[in-house]
């Protein structure tokens, strides 16, 4: 069976994404669950999908649950809708709203079709996670080991730093010289 990959951006930073693998038979539930639990946020909100175009304007919508809001046309289920019936274009795109009072908005994009599903993973998977997710309620979530691997992540803890956190001009830590490679995300290859 194929899978689908779409890349799943966060409107505020492009450079924050995840990648999320579904097989089309799978409904916008599964994939409204999967990008929650790919950027660590709860599920107590309602979320939507607008199917879309190249442009991100909003076209046919999904909706989480039935509501009584006035529509020109009626919206979809997620739980009733594969993701398959909804891609109409080799780059489909897609809106992802959670959290209305919140507005976290996030640019669904399909980046990829494998012709086999790779049988180590349990669809939807997250394929690769790139960046640091927002915080879904402030910084007060970052405690602990959360801010202990982001302070490692980032090298917030470095020596030679100031208090405010930049050396000293004309400085150069190991590893930053010109032509010194950053590492890439997470990504497990099922392509």
């Amino acid at each position: 069976m194929p899978v689908l990959k779409f890349r799943v951006y966060w409107e505020e930073d492009e450079s924050v994404y995840r990648d999320i693998a579904v097989k089309p038979s799978q409904n916008f539930l599964q994939f409204h669950q999967a990008i929650l639990t790919a950027y660590e946020f709860d599920s107590k909100h309602k979320a939507t999908f607008f199917r879309s175009n190249d442009n991100w304007q909003r076209g046919r919508e999904i909706i989480l649950e039935a509501d009584n809001q006035a529509r020109k046309v009626e919206p979809l289920m997620m739980g009733e809708t594969p993701i398959g019936a909804m891609v109409k274009a080799p780059n489909q795109k897609f809106i992802y709203l959670y959290d209305y009072a919140k507005n976290w908005t996030f640019l669904v994009e399909l980046i990829g079709v494998a012709k086999d599903e790779n049988v180590k993973l349990t669809y939807p998977a997250c394929v690769r996670k790139e960046g640091l997710a927002p915080s879904q309620y402030g910084t007060k979530g970052l405690i602990g080991d959360k801010l202990v691997e982001m302070e490692e992540k980032y090298d917030l803890n470095r020596e030679g730093m100031s208090e405010d956190g930049f050396g000293e001009e004309g400085e150069e830590a190991e590893g930053e010289e010109d032509g010194a490679e950053e590492s890439g995300g997470e990504e497990e290859n099922i392509f």
